[in-house]
């Protein structure tokens, strides 16, 4: 059950999208607000035109943003609102970042027309072999003798 916290915190996401998407035209209409505690953390636009990055999609810029707030890679107990449901990518960063609740506004079936999640997301499913982006292994070895330096680490970088 959303709380009128939460429904202030998801209308200034959608301000954010339609800021993104209609008003300064930076890249879609997708906005996103990162809270902990109630407070906002960090909150961003889609910028993907505006900064020619296709990875730039405001949960993304939102969650970097946060992280660099707070010092840290870890954003467990914050939560995300985003104005609409999020794609592979920004659900995959969310789950990275430890996000453990997103409010979504509009989801995918209400943008389909438009943007291709659904079809991300289906594509995904697939065998490797019959996705729509060829994945090739090569070099196998020479990567998994990095991965043994990297176990014998005693303060590795572990997320």
């Amino acid at each position: 059950m959303a709380s009128d916290q939460d429904q202030t915190l998801m209308r200034e996401a959608i301000r954010l999208m339609r800021d993104a998407g209609v008003v300064n035209k930076t890249g879609g209409p997708f906005g996103a607000v990162i809270a902990k505690d109630g407070q906002v953390v960090a909150a961003a636009g889609n910028s993907v035109v505006k900064d020619l990055d296709p990875s730039a999609h405001a949960e993304v810029n939102a969650i970097r943003a946060a992280c660099k707030k707070l010092g840290t890679w870890d954003l467990s107990g914050c939560v995300m609102y985003t104005s609409c449901e999020c794609c592979p990518m920004c659900y995959a960063t969310a789950y990275w970042a430890g996000i453990r609740t997103v409010f979504y506004a509009a989801a995918w079936s209400d943008y389909s027309d438009l943007f291709s999640d659904q079809e991300i997301n289906e594509d995904m499913q697939h065998a490797k072999d019959k996705r729509e982006i060829k994945l090739t292994q090569i070099l196998q070895g020479e990567a998994c003798e990095v991965w043994k330096e990297f176990r014998l680490l005693p303060d590795g970088a572990r997320y």
